[in-house]
C-alpha cells in the first residue's frame, strides 16, 4: 500500500496534521453536503438565499485567512489549530437550533471563521516540517483530505435519515474531540522568528510580491469551480430526483472522493516528472473547466431521461476530482515557493482572502443564474457559464506561466508514488 508506506516516512507532526484534516474533513462533510438540501427543503429558502448563507459560511473562512494567517505567524501554528477546531465545534452546535436566517448566518460565519483560524496554520506547519518533501506532503495530505470527504457525507447521510438536528450535534462533537487531540498530541511549533515589523508592514510585503498576487487572483475560478459540489450540484440534484436527492448527493461526494483517493498519488507524480508548477496548474485547470460539458451536455432530465442526467451529474462530480487533484498540491507548493519561506501562514491567508472575496461573488452569481436558467427552461446556460470561468482561469495561468510567475522549482516525488 503505497499511501501507507509514504505516511510512514513523514515525521509525527506531518502524520498528526493528516490525521487531524481526515477528521476535520469527517466532520464537516456530515453535514454540509446536505445543507443546500436542508435550507431549500425543511426551511423554504430561495435559491439566491442559499447562495447567500453558504457564500458569507465561505467568506468568513477564505476572507478572514488573512487573519488566522496573520497571527499563525505570530502566536505560533498549534494554537490556532485548537482555537479554530474548538469554533468549528460552537458553529455546528448552533446550526442545531437555527431555523431564522440571522441565525443560520451566524452558525455559517462562526464554522467558516474556525477554518480561517486553523487551515494556514496546518498548511503553513505541514510545509515546514516537510521541508524538501513539500509536494508529495501535500500529495498524501490531500488523500487524508479526500479520505474525510469519502467517509463523512456516508456518516451524514445515516444521521440526516433521522434528522438534520442529529447530523449537526455528531460534527459538533467530532470537533470537541479534533479540539482535545490537538491540543495534547500535537507538538507546539513556531513560524520562523520575525522581523520587528508590524502587522502592517507584513501584509504591506506581501500585497507588493506581485507573482503572489497574480496567481491568487488567477486562482479565483477553481475555487469558484470546485464550490459547486455544495451548492449547483446539490441542487440540480434535488431537481432531477426529488425523492433521492440525499442518496445522490452522497453518491457524488463518494465518486469525488474515491477518485481523488485513488488517484492522488500517482497524478502527482505523473504530473511532476513531466511538467512544473505552472504547466501542472494550466493542465488542472483545463480538467476543472471541462468538468461541466457532461451537464452542458445533458442538462436535465429532458434530454436522456433521469438516468442520463445522474450519469452526467456524477461524471461532472469524477472529472472535479480528477481537476481538484491535479491542481491541489502544486498550487500548495507555489504558494510556499512564492512567499519565499517568509510569512508563509500569512500568505496562505491572503491568499485566501482573494479567492474568498471571489468565492462570495461567484456564489451569488451562480444561484441567480441557476433560478434565471431554470425559469427560461435553460440550465445548459448556468453549466456554459463555469465552463467559461474556468476557461478563462486556465488563460490567465498559462500566461503568468509563460512570463515567469509561476516559475519555481519542481519537488522531487518519491518512487513509491508510481
Amino acid at each position: 500500500m503505497g499511501v501507507f508506506r509514504q505516511f510512514r516516512t513523514f515525521g509525527w507532526p506531518s502524520r498528526m496534521l493528516m490525521i487531524n484534516q481526515f477528521g476535520i474533513n469527517l466532520g464537516f462533510y456530515m453535514l454540509m453536503p446536505y445543507l443546500a438540501g436542508y435550507l431549500a427543503g425543511p426551511l423554504g429558502l430561495a435559491a439566491w438565499v442559499i447562495g447567500l448563507v453558504l457564500g458569507v459560511r465561505n467568506f468568513s473562512q477564505q476572507g478572514m485567512f488573512i487573519v488566522g494567517g496573520t497571527l499563525a505567524d505570530r502566536f505560533g501554528y498549534k494554537p490556532l489549530i485548537v482555537a479554530g477546531c474548538l469554533l468549528r465545534t460552537v458553529g455546528f452546535g448552533l446550526l442545531i437550533v437555527a431555523h431564522t436566517l440571522p441565525v443560520l448566518v451566524i452558525a455559517s460565519a462562526a464554522t467558516g471563521f474556525a477554518g480561517a483560524l486553523f487551515n494556514p496554520a496546518v498548511r503553513a506547519y505541514l510545509a515546514d516540517d516537510s521541508e524538501s518533501r513539500r509536494l508529495e506532503a501535500f500529495a498524501l495530505f490531500n488523500v487524508f483530505y479526500q479520505a474525510g470527504i469519502l467517509a463523512g457525507p456516508l456518516v451524514g447521510l445515516v444521521l440526516m435519515a433521522v434528522d438534520f438536528r442529529i447530523a449537526a450535534a455528531a460534527a459538533a462533537v467530532v470537533f470537541a474531540v479534533l479540539t482535545i487531540a490537538q491540543l495534547f498530541a500535537l507538538p507546539q511549533h513556531s513560524s520562523a522568528a520575525l522581523e520587528k515589523t508590524s502587522v502592517v508592514d507584513d501584509w504591506r510585503g506581501v500585497l507588493a510580491n506581485r507573482s503572489f498576487m497574480c496567481f491568487a487572483v488567477a486562482m479565483i475560478g477553481s475555487y469558484v469551480l470546485n464550490f459547486q459540489v455544495y451548492l449547483a450540484l446539490p441542487l440540480h440534484a434535488a431537481a432531477i430526483v426529488p425523492d433521492r436527492s440525499a442518496v445522490l448527493v452522497a453518491a457524488v461526494f463518494v465518486v469525488s472522493a474515491v477518485v481523488a483517493v485513488g488517484g492522488q498519488l500517482r497524478l502527482t507524480g505523473w504530473f511532476a516528472r513531466r511538467w512544473g508548477n505552472g504547466r501542472s496548474l494550466v493542465i488542472g485547470m483545463s480538467i476543472l473547466a471541462a468538468s461541466f460539458v457532461p451537464l452542458v451536455i445533458v442538462p436535465d432530465t429532458g434530454r436522456f431521461g433521469t438516468t442520463g442526467a445522474v450519469i452526467a451529474l456524477l461524471a461532472a462530480a469524477a472529472l472535479l476530482a480528477v481537476g481538484s487533484a491535479a491542481v491541489f498540491p502544486f498550487e500548495m507548493d507555489t504558494v510556499v515557493s512564492l512567499a519565499g519561506g517568509r510569512l508563509v501562514a500569512t500568505h496562505y491567508g491572503f491568499y485566501n482572502t482573494i479567492v474568498g472575496v471571489g468565492i462570495l461573488v461567484g456564489n451569488l452569481a451562480t444561484g441567480s443564474l441557476l433560478q434565471a436558467a431554470r425559469k427560461a427552461g435553460a440550465d445548459e446556460l448556468l453549466w456554459g457559464g463555469l465552463v467559461v470561468v474556468g476557461l478563462i482561469a486556465a488563460v490567465a495561468l498559462y500566461l503568468l506561466d509563460r512570463r515567469g510567475y509561476l516559475g519555481v522549482e519542481r519537488q522531487p516525488v518519491a518512487a513509491a508514488h508510481r
